[in-house]
């Protein structure tokens, strides 16, 4: 397939994550007040979507309080600074297993296993204009950690947020979620014209490198938008690799917690490179207002106290 270069991009900060990286970095943001500061000084930088998870503010695991979720979408929406809002949905669906001869029961630690409506709350609650929806279930690195997402769950999931009036961003880690994903376009259960992340080389989906990745974007419908990722070093090459390829950019300490070797990263510093990145090949960053018309969303006000 012939590279149609995209040249008018849109930069997404992905601000914190739920991975086990807040000890690594000073710069990861844990309470609704770091992330939502490191997500404006994100978009001042020039990044149009801001993508949040929360933290438990004293230990800084991941999190699903609500209240969390409420506080750090007001702050975020009370600032003067217009960006457009993706909440993650990926919460919930997590086992740890037990040792390989006897998988039951499964470990009570890290396991965290929820319905679709649970799963969606915080969604509901915030009216982000953008929330996750990962598509597929997966092995991470861990040695019997399962995310899990199953058809049925994706299809519940997937339901609520159209009915909610979000636009999910499909998160494809393998050639296998795309498949699912187009599936729930045709059934009708997400909206035409989805929205797709590529995420590359997250153990044990899709590997990051270049055959893989084009394996992917040859899946993604002509009509969707995409962006891609991949993690640590290759954050920026991705960059320019998705840009390349006709799609977005992903970058942020979810991702990759450096700027250059021995160097820690803070997100503004991440999302600025990827501008230089984006613009030295010739390309223009876009605004959350062009994004807003690109993918038919519509600016939500501050929920109501």
């Amino acid at each position: 397939m012939p590279l149609s270069m995209n040249r008018e991009v849109f930069i997404t900060c992905a601000v914190t994550g739920s991975g086990g990286t807040q000890d690594r970095s000073p710069h990861v943001p844990r309470s609704p007040k770091e992330i939502a500061e490191s997500a404006i000084a994100a978009a001042k930088a020039g990044a149009a979507i801001v993508h949040c998870h929360v933290r438990d503010p004293e230990t800084g695991a991941p999190s699903r309080d609500l209240a969390l979720y409420r506080e750090l979408t007001d702050r975020v929406r009370d600032s003067d600074t217009d960006v457009v809002l993706n909440l993650t949905a990926g919460m919930g669906g997590d086992i740890v297993f037990g040792d390989v001869e006897n998988p039951f029961p499964v470990k009570e630690k890290g396991t965290d296993m929820i319905g679709a409506t649970a799963r969606v709350a915080h969604v509901a609650e915030c009216l982000p204009e953008i929330c996750t929806l990962d598509c597929g279930t997966m092995n991470f690195a861990e040695a019997d950690y399962v995310m899990t997402n199953t058809p049925g769950m994706l299809r519940a999931m997937g339901q609520m947020m159209t009915d909610l009036g979000v636009k999910p961003e499909i998160e494809a880690f393998d050639t296998g979620h795309l498949w699912f994903a187009k599936e729930l376009v045709k059934e009708g259960v997400l909206a035409p014209k989805a929205l797709v992340q590529l995420c590359m080389g997250v153990p044990w989906g899709a590997p990051d490198d270049l055959n893989t990745f084009m394996a992917m974007v040859n899946n993604v419908p002509e009509d969707w938008t995409f962006s891609a990722f991949s993690l640590g070093r290759n954050q920026m090459a991705y960059a320019a690799a998705a840009v390349l390829a006709g799609g977005n950019v992903r970058v942020g300490l979810e991702d990759n917690l450096w700027l250059d070797k021995g160097v820690l990263a803070e997100n503004w510093q991440l999302v600025e490179r990827a501008g230089t990145v984006v613009s030295n090949m010739g390309a223009r960053v876009i605004t959350p207002a062009e994004v807003r018309e690109k993918l038919g969303l519509v600016k939500r006000a501050p929920v109501a106290k």
